[in-house]
C-alpha cells in the first residue's frame, strides 16, 4: 500500500481516537486492516500505533464477536508491559548488533539485515536480555526493517574480508562519535536529467490533470544533468548536498565535503582534530582514485584535520549509510515531480525531512570539473598518508603537511 493510504488511515483514526476506548481502538484498527487486505495489518499498525497483535485480536473479535455486552475495559496503562519498556538497553544493543550488517535500497528507506532473528536473539541473550526470536522480529519491524526476498540481497561475489571490514568501519565510527569527532558518510546520488522529464512515483493532483512531460528522455543541452553529491553526518542526522552541473569527479566530491565543513561541520565540531569519512569503494571517491587522495590532502592542509577514510568493500554500495538515511528520503520527497531546473532540484532536496528529524541543506555547485586530470607519481609521493594495518587499501589517514596556526 502507498503512503497516501496510510495517511488516510491515520487521519481517520485520529478523528475517532478521542471517542475510542481500548477495545474500540483495536476493533477500528482491525476493520481498517481487513478492508485493506494483504499488508493491511502492517500498514495500519504503522499509521495508528496499535500493535500488530492487538489488530490480530481485533480481527478475530470482528469475525467471532463474544456473546453478551462487552463493558469491561482495562484501566489505562493496564496489561503486560512490553519487553523494550522494561529493558531500556534492549533496543540500543539490538541496533548495535545489526548496524554492521544493515543493507538498504537506495530508493527506499526500508532496511534489512543478513542476520537471522534467531541469531540476534541468541546474541542478545548472551548479553543478558530475556528475548525470543519473535520479540526481535517485532523490534526490527518497529525500527523500519523488513524481510526481503533473496533477489534483493544479491550483490555479486563478496570479498572474503567483507564482514571484517564492516566491523572495522563500525568500530571506527563508534570511537569517533564517542570522542565527539565528526564521522560522515558520502556518496553521489543518481544523476538526474534536468527538464520536463518523467520522474518515478505519483503525487496528488486534481483528477484528470496529470502533469505533462516529454515522451523521450533525451538530454536538453542547455539544461544538462544534475549530479547530487551528499554528506551525511552520522551523529546529528543532518545532510548536505551539492548539486553539480558538470562531471562527477573527485575534485567535485571533495569540494562538497569542504563546503559541508565550512558551512556546517566546523560549527558542530569546534574542537575537531580529525574527520572520519565512510565511502564506497568505487566512483569519484573510490579507493583507487588518485585525485581523491590528492584533493583530500588539500582539504587536510586547509583545515588542519587528520582525515581518515574507510571504504565499503566492493559490491556493497547499498550498505552505505547515506543511501537509506538521506538519499532514499530525497527520492520520496520529489517523487512524481519533473525536475524542471537546477533551482527546483535544490529546493526539493532542501525541503526533505523525516519523522526522526532529518534536516538537509542543499546548494548549487556551478563550478566546472574536467575529467581526465592526471595525477603524477610525484604528487602521490608528496601525500602525508598512512595506511592502516588492516586493509590499508581501504583504510588510510591523510594528515596535513603543517598544522595551521
Amino acid at each position: 500500500m502507498d503512503s497516501a493510504t496510510a495517511d488516510q488511515v491515520k487521519a481517520r483514526f485520529e478523528l475517532l481516537s478521542v471517542n475510542l476506548d481500548e477495545r474500540l481502538r483495536r476493533l477500528v484498527a482491525a476493520a481498517e486492516a481487513q478492508v485493506i487486505g494483504h499488508g493491511g495489518v502492517s500498514l495500519v499498525a504503522r499509521a495508528t500505533g496499535v500493535s500488530r497483535r492487538a489488530i490480530a485480536v481485533g480481527m478475530t473479535e470482528l469475525q467471532h464477536p463474544p456473546p453478551g455486552p462487552q463493558r469491561r475495559i482495562r484501566r489505562p496503562g493496564g496489561g503486560r508491559k512490553s519487553v523494550a519498556s522494561v529493558d531500556p538497553t534492549l533496543r540500543p544493543d539490538l541496533s548495535e548488533l545489526v548496524e554492521a550488517s544493515t543493507r538498504g535500497d537506495p530508493q527506499s528507506p526500508l532496511l534489512w539485515t543478513c542476520k537471522s532473528v534467531r541469531t540476534l536473539a541468541k546474541e542478545l541473550q548472551q548479553r543478558g536480555h530475556r528475548v525470543c526470536p519473535q520479540v526481535v522480529a517485532n523490534l526490527l519491524h518497529d525500527e523500519g526493517y523488513s524481510l526481503q526476498a533473496n533477489q534483493k540481497t544479491l550483490e555479486g561475489a563478496s570479498h572474503p574480508d567483507r564482514d571484517a571490514q564492516f566491523e572495522y568501519i563500525n568500530a571506527q565510527v563508534k570511537r569517533s562519535l564517542a570522542a565527539k569527532q565528526p564521522a560522515i558518510s558520502v556518496d553521489t546520488k543518481k544523476k538526474e536529467l534536468v527538464g520536463e522529464f518523467k520522474n518515478s512515483g505519483r503525487q496528488w493532483r486534481p483528477v484528470g490533470h496529470a502533469e505533462h512531460v516529454r515522451v523521450h528522455d533525451f538530454v536538453i543541452p542547455e539544461l544538462g544533468r544534475a549530479t547530487p553529491f551528499g554528506v551525511y553526518d552520522l551523529a546529528h542526522n543532518v545532510g548536505w548536498v551539492s548539486v553539480g552541473v558538470d562531471h562527477d569527479t573527485a575534485a567535485f566530491a571533495v569540494e562538497t565535503i569542504r563546503r559541508w565543513w565550512y558551512a556546517m561541520g566546523q560549527a558542530m565540531y569546534p574542537q575537531a582534530s580529525q574527520l572520519l569519512i565512510t565511502a564506497d569503494c568505487g566512483g569519484s571517491n573510490g579507493s583507487r582514485v588518485r585525485l581523491w587522495k590528492v584533493e583530500l590532502q588539500k582539504l587536510a592542509d586547509e583545515t588542519g584535520l587528520d582525515i581518515t577514510v574507510s571504504h565499503l568493500p566492493p559490491g556493497t554500495s547499498k550498505w552505505n549509510q547515506i543511501e537509506h538515511r538521506l538519499f532514499s528520503f530525497i527520492t520520496q520527497n520529489w517523487r512524481g515531480r519533473p525536475l524542471v531546473s537546477h533551482e527546483v532540484i535544490v529546493s526539493l532536496i532542501a525541503a526533505t525531512t523525516t519523522r526522526t528529524g532529518l534536516q538537509v541543506t542543499c546548494q548549487l555547485d556551478s563550478n566546472h570539473y574536467p575529467v581526465g586530470t592526471t595525477v603524477s607519481d610525484r604528487q602521490m609521493a608528496e601525500l602525508v598518508v598512512s595506511r592502516h594495518a588492516f586493509h590499508g587499501d581501504w583504510n588510510y589517514t591523510i594528515r596535513p603537511h603543517q598544522r595551521p596556526g
